[in-house]
């Protein structure tokens, strides 16, 4: 029997323990057909935020209504603790510097540090009712996943997909390492235009404008665009460059816009991508003047040992000095700035691994159309994405906590030596190769590769280590593809191409056959909440402590697919109210059920049989928006039907419910019947969105289970279309009278004397059906009837005021 009131802290203690002693969410092979999801692994970089509890939440409820739709839910859960966001953390934490500790002592601490939080992490997830199975947790750096990340790595090499070469790669001063051109963020920043003379070596004075003055020691040419009829004649000569006192060539290009500061530009060896693009195109020399922690290197005249907008300052008070500083205009300029750091990124040299993407754009972009997206507008950004990459993956990064390549180099030769599979997973740094001589040279001493892989190059393979990759009881058969990917937009480009990429190349074919995107919580206008920025106001375990992890979910749920939301005490107390008057609701159709036994019947009165239709037009595009993956809307259309049933339909059958001498044994068996259904459907129906009270509710009254969320929703039969109708017109009546009580400020139970109504014919009949129900609903005593050719019109509604 249910309690007089629901105590949500104590009972979702309760249930916890109840599904963790009976493996409920555990994951088993049978007959059933298996809906698999490939989880996000949250990133181990700091403490969860209300913006994980929305998407996470929103995924958890598509496993909950997959479940109860019959399928065999795989439902992994990671952890992603691998690379730099884990090693700022520690670097925090413990306020050390990765390249200031021994490798073996900071990985050590990294380790420690992660599994600290991720035993918070699950705590969360696990309080706010993740229905994941925890015995197929994963990390993205551990024995098991190290080894798939190195298999995935030498199935590219074996199939040429993967290569190392000297060239320039996106570089991160603050985090000392190399990045993807994925991992770039677009900021608009306060700069300045500095309109510089330069002159030809035939004296003839020009002007470049530059926000990079601090570059001037790297520049290896100026180019002009052919069309530029102001510059044209400049082209083919020698231009001294001002202050560095050194000449180098003017070149023609098409890529230089006209409309840009002067319509010259220099080219140093980096600034930007077009840099790169006309040094390998032109063949021009290097010139790479700064060091990995962002200062001009020892070895340049005047300007060695300084930071990089410190060489910005002196450069321009220099040229101001001789006279080469026309004018200095502020402007706002986009910059290419790193992800984690929020730092500009500058371009390096150095040997690198990369994966090649440039040759199959169009393979990507023809996998992305086979998978279906929601929303579907989320394919254009995968898309535009694919179509604006400019380089290949670099996957090596200079850090230390992370998934090391297996590989080593010849001493003598530099020919790379790679591990076998048998050999893995295998760290460079402290194993040796198996095949310990050089097959080129014969050499037999080699050194190790020092760099770790790209984070993205691992969580590109969660599909694997969900599948256990190449391992002898693997679950490729049944997980190629998976059936779902969920994540935020801002990973589109990272998590789902890379993963995609990876799937390609591996099996051919599509990781997912669904993705579905969520929005963002909002801190404020325009600004994501993050852990980086430290910008929620609000700590999940005191939002459950508060409001209880079923209210948490209803506000999760209320946002639509793809859209942001913002925190809402508001959604907060309507879910409150929400879960309160299911609890109440049940407890009132508890005590009619006391004497209940189901069993086949189909003589329903006829606003039973009206609800019965409500419920089934409610159904069909409740769960029309759940296999669209609309969580949110969902629950709207569910919460509409809710509020009907209570509001309207259980005052209309408590009379019979209470009264069965005056209405009759059968009729009060048809109200106990209908709502023995409707609740029974109703908390398969809430489950998804609020697992706790619902349990709660199923295990009290129904009991027919090991749980409601091992039920299955099977869908109702009833052909109740023109009760559906009729019974919708009674209500409006009913309503309208009911307003006239409240108008007139008495209560709903005062007496109508008289009820004057015209009805067409259908309408009398379904009024004569259900007589006895309206007239106990509004109490009325006297009733005349009409005849109309369309609907109804109410003529005269008489209150007993007396």
């Amino acid at each position: 029997m249910l309690d007089k009131k629901y105590l949500a802290k104590e009972k979702e203690a309760k249930w916890l323990k109840y599904w963790e002693d009976n493996s409920i969410y555990e994951f088993k092979k049978d007959d059933r057909e298996i809906y698999s999801i490939d989880t996000p692994p949250p990133t181990v970089s700091g403490k969860i935020h209300i913006g994980h509890i929305f998407s996470y939440s929103q995924t958890e409820m598509l496993a909950r209504y997959k479940r109860l739709r019959g399928y065999n839910i795989f439902y992994p859960f990671g952890f992603d603790d691998n690379g730099l966001p884990s090693e700022k953390l520690v670097e925090k934490e413990h306020k050390i510097k990765a390249h200031e500790t021994s490798r073996e002592e900071f990985n050590k601490l990294c380790y420690e540090t992660t599994d600290k939080y991720e035993k918070e992490f699950k705590n969360l997830f696990t309080k706010m009712g993740v229905s994941t199975d925890w015995n197929l947790v994963y990390k993205t750096v551990s024995p098991s996943t190290i080894k798939i990340s190195q298999l995935s790595f030498l199935d590219l090499v074996n199939k040429n997909k993967v290569y190392r070469s000297e060239s320039p790669a996106l570089w991160c001063n603050e985090c000392m390492t190399t990045i993807a051109q994925a991992e770039l963020e677009t900021k608009t920043l306060e700069s300045t235009f500095n309109y510089i003379k330069f002159s030809t070596t035939e004296n003839i004075d020009f002007i470049i404008a530059t926000t990079r003055p601090e570059l001037l020691p790297a520049i290896v040419a100026i180019f002009v665009n052919p069309d530029d009829k102001k510059n044209q004649h400049l082209i083919g000569k020698e231009a001294n460059v001002p202050i560095i006192n050194i000449t180098v060539p003017i070149l023609a290009d098409e890529k230089v816009n006209q409309e840009k500061g002067s319509g010259i530009v220099m080219c140093c060896t980096f600034g930007d991508q077009t840099d790169i693009e006309w040094w390998n195109k032109y063949k021009l020399p290097l010139k790479h003047i700064l060091t990995s922690d962002g200062k001009i290197k020892e070895d340049i005249p005047k300007y060695g040992n300084l930071k990089i907008k410190e060489a910005r300052k002196q450069i321009v008070e220099d040229l101001d000095k001789e006279g080469y500083i026309l004018e200095i205009k502020s402007i706002e300029h986009e910059v290419q700035t790193h992800e984690r750091c929020s730092k500009e990124v500058e371009y390096s040299i150095m040997n690198q691994w990369f994966i090649d993407v440039m040759n199959h754009k169009e393979d990507f972009l023809k996998i992305g159309s086979e998978i279906t997206w929601y929303p579907a507008f989320m394919q254009n950004r995968y898309s535009e994405w694919i179509k604006n990459l400019a380089w290949d993956w670099c996957i090596s990064r200079q850090r230390y906590f992370g998934v090391p390549f297996p590989v080593w180099y010849c001493e003598k030769c530099n020919n790379p030596i790679y591990a076998t599979e048998d050999e893995l997973p295998v760290n460079p740094l402290v194993n040796h190769p198996r095949n310990n001589v050089c097959k080129v040279c014969n050499h037999d001493k080699f050194i190790p590769e020092k760099d770790v892989m790209d984070t993205w190059a691992t969580s590109s393979v969660t599909p694997l280590i969900n599948m256990h990759y190449k391992e002898k009881n693997n679950l490729e058969n049944i997980l190629k593809p998976m059936s779902l990917r969920t994540n935020a937009s801002d990973i589109i480009r990272t998590w789902d191409f890379y993963t995609i990429v990876k799937s390609f190349y591996h099996f051919n074919q599509k990781p997912w056959k669904n993705i579905m995107i969520s929005g963002f919580v909002m801190a404020g206008k325009g600004e994501k909440i993050s852990k980086s920025k430290s910008n929620s106001k609000n700590e999940p375990l005191q939002l459950i402590e508060e409001y209880s992890a079923d209210v948490i979910r209803y506000w999760a749920a209320s946002g639509r697919l793809g859209n942001d939301i913002s925190y809402s005490e508001e959604t907060l107390l309507r879910g409150k109210k929400l879960i309160n008057k299911l609890f109440n609701a049940s407890k009132l159709i508890e005590i009619h059920l006391e004497d209940f036994e189901d069993k086949q019947f189909d003589n329903f009165e006829y606003f039973d049989k009206w609800i019965l239709g409500r419920y089934q037009v409610m159904e069909e595009a409740f769960i029309k928006y759940l296999d669209e993956y609309e969580v949110g809307l969902a629950l709207n259309t569910l919460e509409k039907f809710f509020w009907n049933f209570c509001d309207n339909y259980l005052e209309i059958v408590k009379h019979r419910l209470y009264r069965p001498i005056e209405f009759g044994q059968i009729q009060r068996y048809s109200g106990q019947k209908t709502v023995y259904i409707i609740l029974y459907k109703l908390l398969q129906n809430f489950s998804i969105y609020f697992p706790f009270v619902t349990e709660e509710i199923f295990q009290a009254i129904y009991k027919n289970n090991e749980s409601i969320h091992t039920t299955e929703i099977k869908l109702m039969n009833y052909k109740f279309a023109e009760e559906v109708k009729n019974g919708n017109l009674l209500l409006e009546i009913i309503s309208e009278a009911r307003g006239i009580k409240t108008n007139n400020n008495v209560s709903l139970k005062t007496e109508i004397k008289n009820m004057s109504l015209g009805l067409s014919n259908d309408l009398n009949n379904a009024l004569n059906l259900a007589i006895k129900d309206f007239k106990a609903t509004l109490f009325i005593k006297d009733i005349e009837i009409k005849n109309i050719d369309k609907d109804y019109e109410v003529y005269i509604i008489t209150l007993n005021l007396e």
